[in-house]
């Protein structure tokens, strides 16, 4: 769950620069869904390459760390009989 958690870390300190409410543990669906709807944006072609801004071996290390935050995501919502939220832009 270290990727989660760290993934988690991450939006919070970015929500705190526009009073986004924090995610805590335990998490609801609610909160599954809104990090599902995170990585997405974040998996999307344009963000996950940097608009070609960093090479393809930088946008592979994203793309593989956002996949073990997806599992852990997986993992925590089957624990906790939560509805995996479905990521679109994870192939």
């Amino acid at each position: 769950m270290r990727n989660l958690n760290n993934f988690i870390d991450d939006i919070n300190n970015w929500g705190s620069f526009f009073n986004r409410a924090q995610i805590t543990f335990p998490l609801t669906q609610s909160d599954a869904d809104s990090i599902a709807q995170d990585l997405d944006c974040k998996l999307s072609p344009e963000n996950l390459h940097c608009d070609g801004e960093i090479t393809r071996a930088e946008a592979d290390r994203k793309y593989r760390y956002y996949g073990r935050v997806i599992q852990d995501l997986e993992q925590y919502c089957a624990m906790n009989a939560l509805t995996m939220p479905k990521i679109w832009e994870y192939y």
